[in-house]
């Protein structure tokens, strides 16, 4: 979204999903199997994307191994609807608003391929992620009983028009806002030392949405 930023988005590969799978498992009561995602990426009405720190140029490019998946998003797109099914940050790396941009770029990648509402679940009991919703202009539009495996109802939440001039107009606004944020970011050499680790067990979750991290 802006090269000042030091963190890339790029699409879901395969040889990522260990990397996701480890957010997963620390973030998610019922989190999805290494099956899960792999049927997604087979999936022709889903988008996955991951997000990694850019090493400061001081670094000299050089570290141990690449610079880790620490984030994700990913979302269905049924003709002009679009359904976020998930966002995460890893812990280790939340309260720095990645959450939020894995968010723009999603909604933004969404409405530019044809989108013009967006929709998600949302678990009752978060209300960090209902808050950051609804400062985007989603409205909750219903509830689901019982929708998590855990027993936990989803509230509906719906952002309409989103490709209409003035959604566009304030998306962009926080967009730029939210650069110049991210682009004030240090990091220390520690924290890119993450390494996947997963237990094989692991269920697929409902196909809604889950969010953990900001």
């Amino acid at each position: 979204m802006s090269d000042a930023v030091p963190y890339t988005i790029a699409p879901l590969r395969a040889e990522d999903i260990a990397s996701v799978l480890a957010i997963e498992h620390l973030s998610f009561p019922t989190p999805w199997s290494a099956q899960g995602y792999e049927q997604e990426l087979r999936n022709s009405l889903a988008t996955y994307w991951v997000l990694r720190p850019v090493p400061p140029r001081a670094w000299g490019g050089v570290l141990r191994r690449p610079p880790p998946v620490i984030g994700y998003v990913g979302y269905w797109l049924i003709a002009d609807e679009q359904h976020i099914s998930t966002i995460a940050v890893h812990p280790q790396w939340r309260r720095r608003h990645l959450g939020e941009w894995l968010l723009l770029h999603a909604i933004d990648d969404g409405t530019a391929r044809g989108a013009t509402l967006v929709t998600l679940e949302v678990r009752v009991d978060n209300a960090p992620a209902q808050a950051l919703y609804r400062k985007y202009g989603f409205e909750v539009v219903g509830r689901r009983k019982r929708y998590y495996r855990d027993g936990t109802d989803a509230l509906l939440m719906t952002l309409f028009h989103a490709n209409s001039p003035e959604v566009q107009a304030a998306l962009a606004t926080r967009r730029r806002q939210l650069a110049q944020e991210l682009a004030r970011h240090t990091f220390t050499r520690e924290m890119f030392n993450i390494a996947p680790h997963v237990s094989e067990e692991g269920a697929h979750h409902e196909q809604g949405e889950q969010t953990a991290g900001e």
